[in-house]
């Protein structure tokens, strides 16, 4: 009676055995005629193919090792600058005839520093950007993007910075000429996030995204000298922090719309490829901000204490430790449905807690 049910069995377990053959036969074939090829061939062409395979191999090996091993450092890493002693109100006189430095400078440099001096920048890695069998993204996979997603979204964060030194921050109303210092760290600031030295086009060499962000940090270095020297503008209106603001928060409500389309995309696996880089970039922007407006609080400190937005501000700097406390082994993106939590939908919801607080500090300096 139970002959056809373990026939049923049999068979099965054959064609699943045949099929697995059939895939790693498939598999290693490359491997095999590659060896064959090899076989008989002379030492002067065993030796070249030999060092090459060993430079695949070396350079595997240390995608591997920047992807995998790495850490943002410490989460509260604002809380090390002397906010209330060392800087102040950006560009105000000390007793000794100087200035006081910029803290969002100051803290943007060393963002970048973070990246590319602390860290290796992974987007720019020549076997990051070939991809997984050099023609499916990372990305588009679930290994090895992480480390870069958050490194963009550090980045993105210099960036609007950058952008908003120049603009407004580093001028008097708008009226005064653009300093060279900032206009120098914007244009390297927002270079192609992942240039490698060589390319394809002529002249075959360029500079890499790497050396560019060193550049963009030297000249905020500089632009901080320059303020201490008072040789420079530092524009602390109420107006300005208020523009500064509707920026951030535009930029994070375009991050909340890309987690919210991908969110749509859950199922009830949990699984989803994409999931773990639109996480971490969030992250990395989120650490960003973290930094950059703790600093704008101090470079504003006089708008700050007028408009009593301290106890808004401690709220604001509560939810960014709250949100960067959720750092998952595995990012998920279960349904609304499933038993597996959305880490999406986790972060997404730290990330418009922040945002709807900036927006209520830029109403109290609207008014």
């Amino acid at each position: 009676m139970l002959d056809p049910i373990i026939n049923f069995f049999t068979r099965l377990f054959e064609v699943i055995g045949r099929a697995i053959g059939t895939f790693v036969s498939w598999l290693i074939w490359p491997f095999l005629a590659f060896r064959n090829w090899l076989r008989g061939r002379g030492w002067f062409i065993k030796i070249p193919v030999f060092l090459i395979l060993i430079a695949i191999v070396a350079s595997y090996a240390y995608l591997v090792y920047i992807t995998q091993f790495w850490s943002i450092g410490d989460r509260d890493y604002p809380e090390q600058y002397a906010f209330e002693t060392e800087y102040g109100a950006a560009g105000s006189p000390k007793d000794d005839g100087t200035c006081r430095p910029s803290a969002m400078v100051q803290i943007s440099a060393d963002l970048i520093d973070q990246n590319v001096n602390q860290n290796t920048w992974v987007p720019s890695n020549p076997l990051s950007k070939a991809g997984f069998l050099f023609f499916i993204e990372w990305k588009d996979t679930p290994f090895f993007d992480n480390k870069a997603a958050f490194q963009l979204g550090v980045n993105q964060v210099v960036r609007r910075t950058a952008v908003e030194l120049v603009d407004r921050l580093g001028r008097v109303r708008g009226t005064s000429s653009i300093n060279q210092n900032l206009q120098e760290a914007r244009e390297a600031a927002n270079y192609r996030e992942n240039a490698w030295i060589f390319t394809f086009s002529p002249p075959f060499l360029q500079p890499s995204t790497p050396a560019r962000l060193r550049d963009a940090r030297e000249s905020l270095l500089a632009f901080n000298r320059e303020l201490e020297g008072c040789k420079a503008d530092f524009d602390a209106r109420s107006d300005n922090l208020l523009q500064f603001l509707d920026r951030v928060t535009a930029d994070i409500g375009s991050t909340s719309e890309i987690l919210q389309r991908r969110m749509e995309q859950s199922n009830f696996s949990g699984f989803d490829r994409r999931a773990d880089d639109r996480f971490w970039f969030t992250y990395g922007q989120l650490y960003g901000y973290y930094g950059v407006l703790a600093a704008a609080r101090s470079d504003f400190r006089d708008v700050v204490g007028q408009r009593n937005l301290n106890a808004i501000w401690n709220r604001v700097d509560e939810q960014f430790r709250d949100a960067l406390l959720v750092r998952p082994p595995f990012v998920a993106n279960g349904s609304a449905s499933s038993l597996i939590k959305s880490h999406l939908e986790s972060i997404g919801f730290d990330l418009l807690r922040v945002r709807s607080n900036l927006v209520e500090i830029r109403d109290v300096l609207e008014r």
